[in-house]
């Protein structure tokens, strides 16, 4: 370049030694600059000003001292304002000193001196010869670094269709380095900024085709290889920041295709041993395409490849930063992954420890690596090139990999699993080589970065799989012309097992061994395991165990991880069930390890406490003659103190006590122990008492994460109990966990630290987790504690409805819903009285959780009122407030206008308020315009859009307001307004469940008066009659399941309107009958015919409970034909007697009949 030459020629002076404050020095400057006042006109300044001007800025180049933004914003200011265009030499040194000022000092021009700059760089780049153009745009990308939105009246110059950026990243443009700014200045535009606008579309578009031009285009024999990977590096930061920043929804199949089809072209860039040939794009298919290995390039065994040296400790620094912000982004949004490599507990320091049983694959690794500084054909210098450019291919994948992971974020998952075969492996057929996938990255790259940012890309793409993946099928029949896309996607899971556990078998650095262990957690939280052949999770559970006591915590805790994802799959497995009843050292002894340390004395945490009648060394239910080894695992972790010298990678947690593991790995041990209660508690049932005292010591130690985590684990202790004691549990009583032993838990939790964590706590979530908790008693159990813990238990309750936190004020809302139906409390009148106002209270707080919780409260209350009123009867309605009756009347009518979580509820419980009402209610005048608004909220309800929920719940409400004998049904004006939207649910409703309680309630007044006039009375009949005609018609298939229900509750009801009827209804009646006779018939058959089944409701209804319906209809209506003595009158009973007898001659045996008589 001419002027460096002369510029370097030049006698250069001593620098001055730089002043100690804080931009003395460039104060200095910007005097000196501030003397060279800049000439108008096209003059061009004497020698020995221009040689100041090289002097000064070439001082200025090697300035290391601090400077302030400002000072710095106003020399480059000051500088532009003293060089003219035309000064080439100077322009093309002022234009280094923008770029290099601005990245060493990383300074973010303000907006009036980012306008002058930009300005004066265009019109350069307009105006000077080309041979300046390389710096002047990368002072341009210096410049437009996270200032995108500040330069909105510069980017038709930059982006528009004839922009300067557009035309200097075209693929004719002859000087690759000039490209390559050009691509850097473009995707530093596309950064986002917080709380800022981002680019137009239009600019986007534009940005996103020259990007992945970039990325499609191939290497020239006249580009070096460092500089082309610095090319594709730029243009996938550039797309990277698009897809993150900008929001960019891909939703284009060929816009999806290409820029899959480059980025997995990026992610084999450089790869040793291993050459792909990519399409322009990729398609949604089902098999793998365009995918083969070039012949000459094909790996010479598979096995070799698996193999990888060991890590020494001391990394090779391969990873070069080009000019600071060229590819770093300052932190933000790193081309190379950076925050890929997050971890979940942080970022926890890297250990150089691996497996032992990586020992033996020392000596197995790529070709390239085996070469020896001695062998090398390479010089010195040529070496460390090659090593140079290496780690450049290296920065390209890891940038591709980021980039694919913004990707799966901006594409549906239901259309990136369309690509699922171009990125997850598949088993190769016979005779066919593997395809390339991520996989193969994660065996065959050299970079352990690489790898794991491969895996994390595997992970996002696993991650919300089970939709896709519950396809898969294992089958036996292999002899088919084709293969059916279920055997596919089960042959792509069992391969992906393989590789894993093969990478899991090789891997040498912690930090990617962690997110091989992650990618298998979120594969095995994802995969069918039911529909597919047992033994998957067998060899992972028994390959992951030694890594339990690998010495990196970050190993530890995604090991816990996947043992957790294991047991908590939500079909019980056999083959889960064996894995836990394996002995400690099962599945070891062929990995080379041995047995996870710590499993003699973890036995010291088991300290049986004998229950009543039984004896202590055989609780209830015990299955098995020692603890389930992952059991004691976790609790040897929580409980027992460390065996060994802190690990490097426990540094990060200086904060806590040496004396226990560090704090990840007992919460994770927490987590997984909690699984297992939960997903197998009669397992864990027989150490049901020690794993309340490992919650109890948790909750009394001092980290509060850790009190949190035992809360939780008393919790599922807890609703484990209670699942076992529901009355359609099918577990028999001797197998459950006895109530003196539920008794002995919870007295142990009060007298420990529970009240303690619920009244002092200033951690919220956790006296909400100790809240839950609580509410998780059994009633039986709770009954039999002493009078003062139960009176403890409600105290705090009541106490803690009244925080102002909205999480604990929502769990104790929830708490005494629960508790409200415990028998022992709910004939109580004052507890009952003193939930009710409580509930009353959180029910019209700000928060919308704390009044849904509040309104689910109140629902159970209600429920409680009516089976007081059956039991106790009217002591109960003498003892209970009025005037709190009415308070709870108008909260719930308020409520039912809330949002749907808050109305489903509220509805509910205006139902069961309204049937629990009394004559004297109802006469209060106090009360009247309460009953009215509150009819009137169901009634808008169940006509209304609102959730299914809510709907049903409506319908039922106003089933339970049929019920009470003292409302004047039939009479009020509000009678005929409830019939209508009933009928109008029945007929038209969407969900099927709606419309069975909608037919439920219009079957439940008792008598023919509530039913008013005969109009009415024909209008709900017709209604039924139509919906049972409709009983098919659904546009969403689910609903069809429902509609064999439907039908049966809807018979019901036309029996049941048929046995209350009048003489005037039936000439309706028949009338209907006739014109939908054969519908009708056949509907009424499938009812008598159908047998014992269970209905929607939950209630069960044999042949012969129907047979009597029936047969009392008839007799009612063969009253009527002696009274009328009219033979329209008289078809109806007729018809209905001749459909029973069709109906009994088919539910008869052969050769029996009823005779001519019956």
């Amino acid at each position: 370049r001419p002027f460096e030459a002369g510029a370097r020629s030049l006698p250069c002076p001593a620098l001055p030694r730089p002043e100690p404050e804080l931009g003395g020095s460039f104060r200095r400057y910007l005097a000196r600059l501030g003397t060279l006042r800049p000439r108008p006109g096209p003059e061009r300044p004497d020698g020995s000003r221009r040689t100041e001007l090289h002097l000064l800025f070439d001082q200025l180049i090697s300035e290391s001292c601090g400077a302030a933004p400002a000072d710095v914003c106003a020399l480059l200011v000051q500088a532009c304002q003293l060089v003219h265009l035309d000064q080439e030499h100077l322009v093309s040194k002022v234009c280094q000193l923008i770029h290099l000022l601005l990245n060493r000092f990383q300074v973010l021009v303000d907006e009036e001196n980012l306008n002058f700059l930009l300005s004066y760089c265009i019109s350069a780049l307009k105006q000077c010869s080309s041979w300046t153009h390389v710096e002047i745009v990368q002072a341009l990308a210096a410049l437009v670094y996270n200032n995108g939105p500040k330069c909105q009246k510069h980017l038709p110059d930059l982006l528009g269709k004839t922009g300067l950026l557009v035309q200097l990243s075209d693929a004719a443009q002859p000087n690759v380095e000039l490209r390559r700014a050009a691509v850097r200045s473009m995707a530093n535009l596309c950064l986002s900024v917080p709380e800022q606008p981002y680019l137009d579309e239009s600019y986007r578009s534009v940005c996103f085709q020259t990007f992945l031009s970039v990325l499609q285009s191939s290497k020239t024999s006249d580009v070096d290889d460092i500089t082309f990977c610095m090319l594709l590096q730029n243009a996938l930061k550039g797309i990277q920041s698009l897809l993150n920043g900008g929001k960019m929804k891909l939703m284009q199949t060929d816009q999806i295709g290409s820029l899959l089809a480059v980025l997995k072209k990026c992610m084999f860039h450089g790869l040793p041993g291993l050459s792909i040939e990519m399409p322009a794009a990729l398609y949604p298919v089902p098999l793998p395409q365009y995918d083969q290995r070039l012949p000459a390039k094909q790996e010479q065994s598979e096995a070799a490849t698996f193999k990888r040296k060991k890590s020494k400790g001391k990394q090779k620094k391969g990873e070069f930063v080009e000019e600071g912000r060229d590819l770093s982004d300052a932190g933000n949004e790193s081309a190379l992954g950076a925050e890929m490599m997050k971890l979940h507990l942080g970022n926890v320091q890297k250990s150089p420890g691996s497996d032992p049983r990586s020992r033996h694959l020392s000596s197995r690794y790529p070709s390239w690596k085996r070469i020896s500084s001695s062998e090398s054909e390479y010089s010195d210098a040529e070496g460390g090139i090659q090593s140079k450019v290496r780690s450049y291919q290296a920065n390209v994948r890891q940038g591709a990999l980021a980039c694919f992971l913004s990707a799966i974020k901006s594409i549906e998952k239901r259309v990136l699993y369309g690509y699922w075969s171009a990125f997850v492996p598949d088993a190769p057929g016979i005779g066919s080589p593997q395809s390339v996938s991520l996989m193969t990255i994660a065996l065959k790259d050299p970079s352990p970065k690489t790898r794991a940012c491969a895996l994390q890309v595997l992970s996002a793409i696993l991650e919300g799989s089970k939709q896709f993946l519950s396809v898969a099928e294992d089958v036996n029949d292999h002899k088919r012309a084709f293969t059916p896309f279920s055997v596919t996607i089960a042959s792509s899971i069992r391969e992906l097992h393989r590789c894993l556990l093969l990478a899991l078998v090789a891997e040498s650095s912690s930090q990617t061994l962690t997110q091989i262990v992650k990618c298998l957690a979120n594969l095995v939280s994802n995969a069918p395991y039911s529909r597919l052949k047992p033994g998957l999770l067998t060899r992972v559970w028994n390959q992951i165990k030694p890594y339990i006591c690998h010495k990196d915590v970050n190993v530890r805790v995604s090991s816990l991880t996947l043992l957790g994802a294991i047991v908590s799959i939500q079909v019980p497995l056999p083959e889960v069930q064996l894995l836990l009843q394996q002995p400690s050292s099962s599945g070891l002894s062929n990995s080379g390890s041995t047995t996870p340390r710590r499993s003699n004395s973890s036995e010291q945490w088991r300290k049986p406490l004998p229950s009543e009648g039984e004896p202590p060394d055989n609780p209830a239910g015990c299955t098995s003659p020692e603890p389930c080894w992952l059991l004691r695992l976790c609790v040897s972790i929580i409980v027992l103190p460390r065996e060994d010298s802190c690990s490097d990678s426990d540094a990060n947690f200086p904060s806590f006590s040496s004396v226990y593991e560090p704090c990840p790995l007992r919460l994770e041990a927490l987590q997984v122990l909690a699984l297992l209660v939960k997903g197998h508690f009669p397992m864990a049932q027989s150490y049901f008492l020690e794993l309340g005292e490992v919650a109890c010591r948790c909750m009394e130690e001092m980290d509060p994460s850790i009190q949190l985590h035992g809360a939780k684990l008393l919790e599922e202790l807890g609703t484990g109990v209670l699942q076992q004691y529901k009355p359609d549990s099918g577990i028999s009583p001797d197998q459950r966990v006895p109530v003196s032993v539920v008794v002995t838990f919870w007295t142990m939790m009060l007298n420990g630290p529970l009240p303690g964590t619920l009244q002092n706590s200033p951690h919220a979530t956790l006296q909400t987790s100790a809240c839950d908790a609580l509410s998780s008693i059994l009633p039986e159990a709770f009954s039999r504690l002493k009078n003062d813990q139960q009176i403890l238990c409600v105290t705090l309750l009541l106490g803690l409805n009244h925080s102002e936190n909205p999480l604990v004020k929502a769990a104790a809302a929830r708490a005494l819903g629960v508790y409200i139906l415990f028998s022992c409390l709910r004939q109580d009148v004052m507890f009952v009285a003193d939930t009710a106002n409580a509930i009353l209270d959180s029910l019209h707080d700000k928060s919308p959780n704390v009044r849904a919780k509040a309104a689910w409260s109140l629902g159970n209350l209600t429920d409680t009122l009516i089976i007081n009123m059956e039991m106790m009867g009217q002591s109960f309605h003498e003892e209970f407030s009025d005037l709190l009756l009415l308070k709870m009347l108008r909260s719930a009518t308020e409520a039912s206008k809330d949002r749907d979580k808050v109305k489903s509820n509220a509805v509910r419980a205006l139902g069961n308020v309204l049937h629990f009402l009394q004559p004297c209610h109802i006469a209060n005048p106090r009360f009247r315009e309460a009953i009215e608004e509150s009819l009137q909220a169901l009634i808008s309800t169940v006509q209304s859009e609102a959730t299914m929920k809510v709907r049903w719940n409506a319908c039922y409400a106003l089933g339970n307001v049929f019920k009470n004998p003292a409302l004047p049904l039939g009479e009020a004006p509000w009678t005929a307004q409830a019939y209508s939207a009933l009928s109008s649910v029945v007929k038209s409703c969407k969900n099927f469940k709606v419309r069975i309680k909608s037919a439920m309630a219009l079957s439940i007044p008792s008598r023919r008066e509530c039913y008013g006039s005969t109009e009415q009375f024909c209008h709900i009949w017709s209604a039924l009659v139509v919906a049972l005609q409709k009983s098919e018609d659904t546009e969403d298939f689910l609903e069809f399941k429902y509609s064999a229900s439907l039908r049966t509750q809807i018979c019901q009801a036309l029996l049941h309107l048929l046995s209350l009827a009048k003489s005037t209804d039936l000439p309706v009646i028949w009338e209907t009958i006739t014109e939908n006779r054969d519908a009708i018939k056949s509907y009424v058959l499938q009812y008598l015919k159908s047998g014992a089944e269970e209905n929607e409701a939950g209630t069960h209804t044999d042949l012969c409970e129907r047979e009597g319906v029936l047969k009392g209809a008839i007799e009612h209506l063969g009253g009527l034909e002696k009274q009328l003595q009219g033979k329209a009158r008289v078809r109806v009973s007729v018809y209905l007697t001749e459909r029973s007898d069709v109906a009994g001659d088919k539910s008869m045996p052969p050769g029996m009949s009823r005779g001519p008589g019956s």
